[in-house]
């Protein structure tokens, strides 16, 4: 398999949802993933807003060094991540991202309040929703599922002679045999 070949199975892989057929359930999800990414948005704007304030208040609190450097890492993190998650375009690598901004922040609350829901219950509802995409993908009605379902397609089309050098999984997944 050359280079070109693994690059493209590699990708249809990080793309292509973990999904059901179940139409209804990717409604749902979709819905769930675009309000997630749209409210998050403003967390971005708010840090970004008066980074000096956050990275006292916040990221100093915690002991990381270079407290204005993190703290622009955490908002662009959210300005960027947010809308790519709304949109079910590259979602893995954006709720990464989001996910972890969302363990620091429930880090933050812990040493400032303790084990205290009031202080931990949005940031761990966050977390929860974006290591939910983190691990599923965008679901079916999405940019990543459009792209994984476009590449499958190119791998479909290629000459027999060259597509058993692709994975069999790829290669069920595109269809070939």
């Amino acid at each position: 398999m050359n280079l070109a070949q693994r690059l493209t199975a590699t990708t249809i892989a990080a793309l292509q949802p973990n999904f059901t057929p179940n139409y209804l359930s990717q409604v749902a999800w979709t819905v769930l993933r675009v309000v997630a990414g749209v409210v998050m948005v403003h967390n971005g704007l708010d840090k970004l807003s008066n980074i000096e304030s956050f990275a006292q208040a916040y990221v100093q609190v915690i002991g990381l060094p270079f407290p204005i450097f993190f703290s622009y890492v955490a908002g662009f993190t959210e300005l960027l991540g947010a809308p790519l998650l709304a949109l079910g375009f590259l979602t893995r690598p954006a709720a990464l991202g989001l996910f972890s901004t969302m363990l620091v922040a429930m880090y933050h609350h812990v040493l400032v309040a303790g084990f205290s829901i009031p202080y931990l219950e949005l940031s761990a509802l966050y977390a929860s929703v974006f290591l939910f995409f983190l691990v599923n993908g965008a679901g079916l009605f999405s940019v990543d599922s459009l792209l994984a379902g476009w590449l499958s397609a190119s791998v479909a089309a290629q000459t027999p002679a060259d597509a058993a050098t692709v994975p069999a999984a790829v290669r069920e997944e595109a269809g070939v045999q």
